[in-house]
């Protein structure tokens, strides 16, 4: 750096310190620029600049062939594709079930039916239920208003109380006894595709 150059600088930091806040706003600083002469061009030759043209030409147009080759083939799903043991083990796998008796299909078929019944049984009563439930409690506050306005205007209140409930109760799967959890480590399995 040269002496010219770091005086500057020192002028600079000198003035900034005695120009006030909203001064500093309006001040604008440039860094000092050496001027250089420019370089000359050189002149190329004209078959040189094309045959450059040519080779990025055909760079490029092999590189848009590789794409459109590329572009039919799907990117495989992993979890679609079945693995090659459980192809070679096929035969091993296959169950062979005897085909079912007549009788058979039909008593599957009435206990279907049956339990479509039952299933519909049950939600009706359940509907009938609760509409009882809604009748009772309703018969219960109109005879209460009937009697007193407050006391009426106490039941219908929400309770508070109960708004935060906290339940416990049993989980999916029992916990572990002395299962020491892992501390968060992450493997990346992701496959890159080109």
């Amino acid at each position: 750096m040269s002496l010219l150059a770091t005086f500057s600088k020192l002028a600079l930091q000198s003035s900034l310190r005695q120009v006030s806040c909203t001064a500093i706003s309006r001040l604008q600083v440039s860094p000092i620029l050496y001027a250089e002469p420019l370089k000359k061009k050189k002149k190329l030759d004209p078959q040189i600049i094309k045959q450059r043209e040519d080779r990025r030409k055909k760079k490029l147009e092999k590189q848009i062939r590789r794409l459109e080759k590329n572009a039919r083939q799907l990117k495989p799903i992993e979890e679609l594709e079945v693995p090659l043991t459980l192809l070679d083990e096929r035969d091993k796998r296959i169950r062979k079930l005897e085909p079912l008796s007549e009788e058979e299909i039909e008593r599957r078929a009435r206990l279907t039916k049956k339990w479509a019944t039952y299933k519909h049984q049950e939600k009706v009563s359940d509907f009938q239920a609760i509409d009882r439930l809604l009748q009772s409690q309703n018969k219960a506050l109109n005879e209460l208003r009937k009697e007193s306005e407050e006391l009426y205007q106490e039941a219908i209140q929400i309770d508070m109380t109960l708004l935060p409930a906290k339940t416990c109760g049993p989980v999916a799967t029992p916990p572990i006894k002395n299962y020491v959890s892992p501390d968060g480590d992450y493997h990346k399995e992701t496959k890159k595709w080109d």
